[in-house]
C-alpha cells in the first residue's frame, strides 16, 4: 500500500517546451477536424454527463442513471423537485464539467502528478461505468477505461506524461466547442431542450445568457490552464 501511494504521488519532471507545445496543437488540430471531433467528441460527453451526475448528487437529487449514444449525445436521469436550485445546478453542470476538468488536470500535470491523474480518471471512469443505464455507454466507458489502465500498467513515464497533455488540452479546447455548436443549433431552433434552455424555463434569464456564462467558463478555464501548463 505505501508503494502504490508513493507511486501515485511521485513527482515527475516536466516535459521540454517544445513537447508542451506539439501537445497542445495536437489536441487542438483534433477537436478542430470534423472526422476526428466525431471520434473523439464522446469523450467530451463523458465529461459533461459526468458534471451533471456529480452535481444532482452533491445536490441532493435522486441519480436514476447516464446513457451514452453512439450520436456522442448523452442524457442524465434524475429525480426531485422539477424546479429548485437543485435542478439549476444540475443543468448548470454540464457544459462546463470538460473545462473545469481540464483545469484540475492542468493543475496536476503542471504539478508533475501524471500518475495521480490517470488514477483519478481511472476512478472518475469506474463510477460513470455503475452510473450507466445503457450497453452502448457501458462499452464505450470499457474500451476508454482499458485504454486509461493499459496506459498506466504498460506505458513508460515519458508516454504517460505526453499523453496526460495532450488529455488536458483537448479538455480544455474540447470544452469550448460543444458550446459553440450548441449556440449555432439553438440559432437554427434545432435545440429546444438544451440545457440552456431548460435553464431558461427554470429561470427569469434568457438561454443567450447561459450559453454566454458556459463560454465564459469555457474561456477562463483555457485560459487558466494554458498559464498553469506554460513553462515560462
Amino acid at each position: 500500500m505505501n508503494k502504490l501511494w508513493a507511486h501515485l504521488v511521485e513527482v515527475q519532471a516536466a516535459p521540454e517546451p517544445w513537447i508542451m507545445a506539439l501537445s497542445a496543437l495536437a489536441a487542438l488540430l483534433i477537436v478542430s477536424f470534423r472526422t476526428s471531433w466525431q471520434l473523439s467528441r464522446g469523450l467530451i460527453t463523458i465529461a459533461h454527463e459526468g458534471g451533471h451526475a456529480l452535481m444532482a448528487l452533491l445536490s441532493r437529487r435522486k441519480l436514476q442513471g447516464i446513457r451514452l449514444h453512439s450520436d456522442t449525445s448523452g442524457v442524465t436521469l434524475t429525480r426531485g423537485r422539477p424546479t429548485g436550485p437543485g435542478m439549476v445546478l444540475t443543468a448548470l453542470a454540464g457544459y462546463v464539467a470538460p473545462s473545469l476538468l481540464g483545469l484540475a488536470a492542468a493543475w496536476l500535470t503542471a504539478e508533475g502528478r501524471v500518475h495521480l491523474l490517470i488514477a483519478t480518471m481511472l476512478l472518475f471512469l469506474v463510477c460513470m461505468l455503475l452510473l450507466i443505464r445503457n450497453l452502448y455507454g457501458a462499452l464505450i466507458l470499457l474500451a476508454t477505461g482499458g485504454a486509461v489502465f493499459a496506459l498506466s500498467w504498460y506505458a513508460p513515464d515519458s508516454v504517460q506524461q505526453i499523453v496526460a497533455q495532450v488529455a488536458v488540452w483537448f479538455l480544455l479546447f474540447g470544452g469550448v466547442r460543444p458550446i459553440i455548436e450548441l449556440q449555432r443549433k439553438r440559432r437554427r431552433r434545432q435545440a429546444p431542450d438544451s440545457d440552456a434552455d431548460q435553464l431558461a424555463r427554470l429561470t427569469f434569464l434568457p438561454g443567450g445568457f447561459y450559453v454566454l456564462f458556459f463560454l465564459a467558463v469555457a474561456g477562463a478555464a483555457l485560459v487558466g490552464g494554458a498559464y498553469l501548463m506554460s513553462p515560462l
